[in-house]
């Protein structure tokens, strides 16, 4: 059987199950182009090279562009395009709110900020999801982080959707809205000069409290954009996927309902099976054989989280089935190891608040699959516009 790897984007990313499928049966060490990249799709491969950061690096870009790194210089280069030791010092900096314990304190404000927009659900009856919750929560969440005060928040929301769109359609890292891009740079130089007299208790303040020479004004600025990219349009993805997944399987939707408690759970097998990051690229710094192929050093892998949290033979049989009550040791849906999602538990808040507070609220749901639309974009599976129904 002839296997091939291509990009998706928009009304491609709705079912490329089966394809996955059989790049992991057939192909698991799948060469594109003569040479190019090369895919990986089990999960014990994903998995293993996700924590092998010495073998597998994120220095030369997460994309299989070769000049994925042209836009930054070392002053700017992204945390997620770091390496240890480098790489863990810089986390240090900023994992500290993010943390579990940290983040729970958040729920009532999440919480507010999800059932005032659901009360504006029910008013519509029929509403975009996306639009009404599923895009300005995740948006509202990074902004909160960052420290952004309330009155900046509506031109935020404006640059965030530009740039988010922007890097959704492109190759690079940071997609190519150059008037986006510009505004929010000069609104992050003055958040970062407002923090040096003005401080708070948000990830700008403490990362110019660590001094220009740990992080430089130019690298708070790329972080966040980092925070922009990474931590919008996944959480939207999440949420969307798992609202169509949990009308198309009204079993599963029951459980929840019946057994609350099990929503947490729940979120982790929605998590496997939407996998919002379906995949980013790593580069070998040394010869990898894999299956009796070899990957010459210096090229480009591409992880495919989405084809390994879907891998029969870690998850079994029923692996692209939903079960939310399923026992789940480990996943790739935020990364793993070192370079596992700064924003995993802020995402898992997010995802359960709404899952608790939708479910509760419009047991009936129902969503319009046929007219729904997937965003473009290589990367990131979401849908950009999902008609819901409250009944």
């Amino acid at each position: 059987m002839t296997v091939k790897f291509a990009y998706r984007s928009g009304a491609t990313w709705a079912e490329p199950w089966d394809d996955y499928r059989a790049l992991r049966n057939d192909d698991p060490v799948h060469e594109v182009g003569n040479g190019e990249f090369w895919v990986l799709s089990r999960f014990e491969d994903v998995f293993a090279a996700a924590r092998d950061t010495a073998t597998y690096s994120s220095a030369n870009g997460l994309t299989t562009a070769p000049g994925d790194m042209a836009n930054f210089d070392d002053k700017a280069r992204p945390i997620v395009m770091m390496d240890p030791p480098e790489h863990t010092a810089m986390r240090r900096l900023v994992s500290r709110p993010m943390t579990p314990r940290r983040v729970a304190p958040v729920e009532d404000q999440v919480r507010a900020f999800v059932t005032d927009k659901l009360d504006a659900v029910v008013e519509a009856g029929e509403t975009d999801i996306v639009q009404a919750l599923f895009k300005p929560l995740p948006s509202y969440l990074v902004a909160l982080y960052l420290g952004v005060p309330p009155e900046d928040r509506v031109l935020f929301d404006r640059w965030t959707e530009r740039i988010v769109q922007a890097t959704a359609e492109s190759t690079a890292e940071y997609g190519q809205d150059a008037g986006a891009f510009l505004e929010l740079f000069e609104y992050a130089s003055g958040l970062i000069e407002r923090r040096k007299t003005d401080p708070g208790y948000d990830l700008v303040t403490g990362l110019v409290q660590a001094g220009e020479d740990v992080a430089s004004a130019m690298w708070i600025v790329g972080f966040i954009f980092t925070m922009i990219t990474g931590g919008n349009d996944t959480v939207t993805g999440m949420l969307g996927g798992s609202t169509v997944l949990l009308d198309r399987h009204r079993d599963q939707r029951q459980v929840l309902i019946g057994e609350p408690s099990a929503i947490p759970n729940g979120v982790e097998e929605l998590l496997r099976l939407t996998s919002p990051v379906q995949n980013l690229a790593r580069t070998v710094t040394r010869d990898v054989t894999l299956h009796g192929v070899t990957i010459p050093e210096g090229k480009k892998v591409l992880l495919l989280f989405a084809s390994a949290n879907r891998d029969e033979r870690e998850f079994g049989p029923t692996a692209a089935d939903l079960d939310v009550m399923r026992k789940i040791d480990k996943i790739v849906a935020l990364g793993y190891g070192a370079h596992h999602c700064l924003g995993a538990s802020v995402a898992r808040l997010q995802c359960r608040v709404v899952l608790e507070e939708l479910l509760r609220r419009f047991p009936d749901y129902s969503v319009d699959e046929e007219t729904a639309r997937f965003a473009g974009g290589w990367s990131t599976r979401r849908y950009e516009y999902l008609p819901f129904s409250t009944n």
